[in-house]
Formats: C-alpha cells, sequence, structure tokens
C-alpha cells in the first residue's frame, strides 16, 4: 500500500518521535510513505487566525503538490495539520468562487481530488496486519485512548469516526493487543496552543484529564496529536499531586510499534520527558 506523506512541521522537530515510530510501523507493515516534495507549513495553529484566505491557500498548496506528485490521497499524522488540510479541501469544495480565489493565490493547478488521512484512521486500516504480526507483549495493558478535539471535529470536515462516541483508536490498540478503558476525557481539550500563552489552564486541563485516566485504571496515555502529547507530556510534572505516579504518554504509532517488536529508541521513546521505557521493558519480557 502507497500513501502521499506530509509530516508538518512538528514531525521534524518537537515530535520527532511520531515522524520515526510511524515510519518504522510503515516498514513493518508494508505500507509506503512518499513524503511530499517541497512541502510547506499548512499555516497551523497561527493561519486561520490571521487571514481566512491564507489559512486555505498554505494547506491548499499541499495538496495541489501531492496531486502533481502523483498521489489520490495524503497522511497528515498531526492532528492539527490534518484539520487543517481536511478543512481546506472541504470548504474549497464547497465553493466555487473560493476554490477560483485560492487557485489563484497557488499560481498552480489544482483540482482538489486529494483526500486527507489522520494516523488513527490509517492504522485501523491495518488492524488485520497489525494483529498478525503482534504477540502478546501488550497483552493485559490498560490504556486510555485520548482523541483531545481535533480528530473528530468538525464531523462534516473529517466524519471517518463518531465525533461524540469515536472508536478507531480503540480499535487500533485492541488489534496491538493492548486494553483500552472506558473513561470521560477522551475528547477533551488539553489547551492545545495555550501552552505558552496560558500555560495554568493547562495543567489545569492536563491534570483533570491524567485524573480521569488514573481512575479508569489506565497504565499510559495514548495520543495522535504532537500538541496533546506536549501539553501531556512535558507539563506533566507540573500536574502531578504530591506522591501521585507520572502515567506515560505514548503515540498511538508507538504503541502499535511495541507490539510489532520494535526497539524503544527507534521509535523515539528516549525523548519522553515521562519515561515510558518501563513499559517498552515489560513488552520485551512478555515476548520471553
Amino acid at each position: 500500500m502507497r500513501i502521499g506523506y506530509y509530516p508538518g512541521c512538528s514531525l521534524h522537530a518537537t515530535a520527532r518521535e511520531l515522524d520515526e515510530s510511524l515510519r518504522a510501523v510503515a516498514s513493518a507493515l508494508d505500507l509506503e510513505l512518499q513524503e511530499l516534495d517541497d512541502w510547506s507549513c499548512c499555516g497551523a495553529t497561527s493561519g486561520h487566525a490571521t487571514n481566512h484566505l491564507l489559512s486555505l491557500a498554505l494547506p491548499a498548496r499541499n495538496l495541489a503538490l501531492a496531486e502533481a506528485q502523483g498521489h489520490d490521497r495524503v497522511l497528515a499524522p498531526c492532528a492539527a495539520c490534518y484539520n487543517r488540510l481536511a478543512t481546506a479541501r472541504h470548504e474549497i469544495a464547497a465553493d466555487a468562487a473560493l476554490a477560483a480565489r485560492v487557485a489563484r493565490v497557488l499560481e498552480r493547478p489544482f483540482a482538489n481530488r486529494v483526500t486527507v488521512a489522520n494516523l488513527v484512521e490509517v492504522l485501523r486500516e491495518l488492524g488485520p496486519a497489525i494483529t498478525a504480526r503482534a504477540g502478546r507483549s501488550l497483552a493485559g495493558l490498560k490504556v486510555a485512548c485520548y482523541y483531545g478535539c481535533l480528530l473528530v471535529r468538525p464531523a462534516a470536515v473529517v466524519g471517518f469516526d463518531d465525533p461524540e462516541q469515536p472508536t478507531s483508536m480503540e480499535d487500533v490498540v485492541r488489534a496491538a493487543g493492548a486494553t483500552p478503558v472506558a473513561w470521560q476525557m477522551r475528547l477533551e481539550c488539553c489547551g492545545g496552543a495555550f501552552s505558552l500563552a496560558r500555560t495554568a489552564s493547562v495543567v489545569r486541563l492536563g491534570r483533570a484529564i491524567l485524573d480521569d485516566a488514573r481512575r479508569a485504571g489506565a497504565e499510559a496515555l495514548v495520543v495522535a496529536c504532537p500538541m496533546c502529547h506536549s501539553n501531556l507530556d512535558f507539563r506533566q510534572s507540573a500536574m502531578l499531586e504530591r506522591g501521585e505516579k507520572p502515567l506515560p504518554v505514548l503515540y498511538l504509532s508507538e504503541l502499535v510499534g511495541l507490539a510489532l517488536g520494535i526497539a524503544p529508541d527507534t521509535l523515539g521513546l528516549q525523548r519522553h520527558f515521562v519515561d515510558a521505557r518501563p513499559l517498552a521493558a515489560r513488552a520485551a519480557a512478555e515476548v520471553h
């Protein structure tokens, strides 16, 4: 299976482990990722707050590149990038006048025929292959699947899962051999781009998310968004009450990678602020 790959800015910087783990998992599952040549920033998160036309033209440029490079589908692993690309595609398809304005900005052919997929969507499609190649290394591991606010919203734009009761991430976790817990905060916002501007709000929101996951019996949190990972991993030391045990935060691709027996350093676990390597050691022990 071949798919266009739009890593976005975060996966080349603060979310390198998402890029590394996804590439490792893709290789193990015979998924060919073809990174778009000359891709550029999609404008998240400031573009849409600055200029509406700009917020559509920036992601549309990358969709136009995908068209020119022969792709009919593009994987955008970052939830913010996915949201911006999918939103641009949706709005341009719904408004011919807007499509013409975007085309003039782009100064290149653009038919808007490339579909956009996210990390969870693609891994769910690969579920049978994951199950076939995963051992029992994650058996008994209880994880809380955290969607956040961008992956399944707005429903008119995204549409790959139920915006109120999604199940796709849980499907991937089960395919990998782990057990998803039932909990209340999986769609709540972590504070997103307020990580620097309103840190106290991010800490408050993150603490509520972590507390609910612990109450449900989760041993780890699984995410599919670089901003969510940054807030819940990097800021977690400020969220913990005295005596509380940190909760590892894994990208969904890292969890799948552990199930497939990929080395923790290949998945980027060594760069997490909350040490996730004990989970990897536990998974390796289960294999033996």
